[in-house]
């Protein structure tokens, strides 16, 4: 594996694992906040810990943010698909329906992410990568297991298949705009905008619905999701598509799930069966089978040294 494929694998590994741990925390969060008001902190902390790096990186390297409009455009589309209505949807959709559902019909990502990545980046579907895409989806269906009330959530159900596609839309767009900006402009700038249209929604739950943010753990809690599981987890998933394919690095996704029951056990005296083991064994393996470099990859490295 080359050096930018393992530091791209490593920063997507790492996103999605920091995302499996986010339900530990949003579980104890969410008892005294409501969803939206939280996702706006996530954002509103998240914007401003990035615009801070983001000037104190233009100000070392002595160059200031050169955006034409077709970027701006790019950075709002990615802002309103991607942190707006994917996340807004993955919410609406949980709520109508189960974390069980959500957690399943979501694990369809990696495969729009696949889709997408062959029809805007022109990347080949592989025989590799399918394979891989299929060891680790039976891997995550063996983890949350099969019995899924998507025909009792029918609605519920739509709604996640939205957030998957809407998510997958904004990874590839991701890797189309690391053609122009750095993995930490498309990020800021993202939420940035993502801000803006969560704002109203925000403004809405705060008018009618009672919040409680006295309390140091809660505080610590919207801090951590902000700074770690936005700023920085968002960053990292930005920086790994940069480097890597978008349909290869889709299947670092899977990791979310695994790290997420592995936490519910080590915290929340959760249960994991012989099927955690099995489930996180196939998603290892459809992960290193498609990261294998190829021989023609193997016979350009050659050349280059």
């Amino acid at each position: 594996m080359s050096r930018q494929k393992l530091l791209g694998a490593i920063c997507l590994s790492l996103a999605a694992s920091i995302w499996g741990g986010m339900y530990v925390v949003s579980k104890f969060v969410l008892e005294y906040i409501p969803p939206m008001t939280l996702v706006w902190l996530r954002y509103i902390i998240a914007f401003i810990f990035l615009f801070f790096i983001l000037k104190i990186i233009e100000r070392k390297d002595n160059k200031k943010l050169s955006l034409n409009k077709k970027d701006w455009i790019l950075l709002c589309g990615i802002g309103f698909v991607g942190y707006f209505v994917s996340i807004s949807f993955q919410f609406i959709g949980t709520k109508l329906s189960d974390a069980h559902t959500g957690a399943l019909i979501t694990s369809a990502t990696p495969a729009f992410i696949s889709i997408f990545a062959h029809f805007i980046l022109k990347e080949k579907i592989n025989t590799k990568k399918v394979i891989s895409l299929i060891l680790a989806t039976l891997g995550v269906i063996t983890i949350i297991g099969w019995d899924i009330g998507a025909s009792n959530y029918l609605f519920g159900s739509i709604i996640l298949v939205g957030a998957a596609i809407t998510w997958a839309l904004l990874s590839v767009y991701v890797k189309v705009a690391s053609d122009t900006m750095s993995s930490l402009t498309i990020t800021t700038y993202a939420i940035f905008f993502a801000l803006i249209f969560t704002t109203p929604f925000m403004l809405w739950e705060t008018q009618h619905i009672e919040i409680y943010y006295t309390d140091i753990y809660i505080i610590l809690g919207v801090l951590y999701l902000g700074t770690i599981s936005t700023a920085g987890a968002f960053f990292l998933w930005n920086k790994g598509m940069e480097l890597i394919d978008a349909g290869i690095g889709a299947l670092f996704f899977y990791f979310q799930p695994v790290v997420g029951a592995f936490l519910g056990w080590l915290l929340l005296n959760e249960t994991l069966d012989i099927n955690f083991f099995v489930g996180g064994c196939l998603i290892l393996v459809g992960v290193f089978i498609v990261t294998l470099p190829t021989r023609s990859d193997r016979i350009i490295h050659i050349q280059k040294t």
